[in-house]
């Protein structure tokens, strides 16, 4: 990081001045949970960098306020955070069609998905910019009695599918070995 550049808590502070003006030193550092004296000593390494300016209303109150070199790097880092997520769905989806392919390839047409997260409606997305035949998607709410007429796309954390059962696949940790097989993810 340059000295002139924020590290992650300077930023969350930031965003916090940014969008609530009437913030005061105690408020931002129980919303940062920090100290009030770290909370104070980065609030004047922000003022001294230029990204907040400090304004006196009274004795005893202040208003912290984005200067305009502190709005702009919130809206850099914020299209940064952004495009960086949307490369990381399209990854994900690229690895979603991996995964599904192999089961188009073997004509299965029911697929039933287990979980309601983001990722089930992505599957649901990419199963259908993959799967070209006719097909059929379940939504399920437990695996208690796993179909046996199609393939089972877990997508839900908690579930333990070691079975020997090919046609139930837990799509969590399917994305994480293609990820670290590509090398986008550290192993511990």
């Amino acid at each position: 990081m340059s000295p002139e550049g924020l590290d992650e808590r300077e930023f969350e502070l930031i965003n916090i001045v940014g969008g609530d003006l009437a913030a005061n030193q105690r408020d931002l550092s129980r919303r940062m949970n920090l100290s009030l004296g770290l909370t104070n000593m980065l609030l004047r390494r922000l003022v001294t960098k230029g990204y907040i300016r400090i304004s006196q209303l009274n004795r005893k109150k202040v208003l912290y306020i984005l200067t305009t070199k502190g709005f702009t790097e919130k809206i850099q880092k914020s299209i940064k955070y952004t495009l960086k997520t949307i490369n990381s769905i399209g990854l994900i989806k690229n690895h979603l069609g991996q995964i599904l392919t192999r089961f188009a390839d073997k004509d299965y047409s029911r697929f039933y998905i287990l979980g309601e997260s983001d990722l089930a409606g992505l599957v649901e997305q990419v199963l259908e910019d993959t799967i070209k035949h006719k097909h059929e998607i379940i939504h399920l709410k437990s695996l208690n009695k796993p179909p046996v007429d199609g393939v089972v796309l877990v997508c839900k954390e908690g579930i333990d599918v070691r079975q020997s059962n090919p046609r139930i696949v837990n799509l969590i940790e399917e994305l994480a070995r293609l990820h670290a097989e590509a090398g986008l993810i550290n192993e511990a």
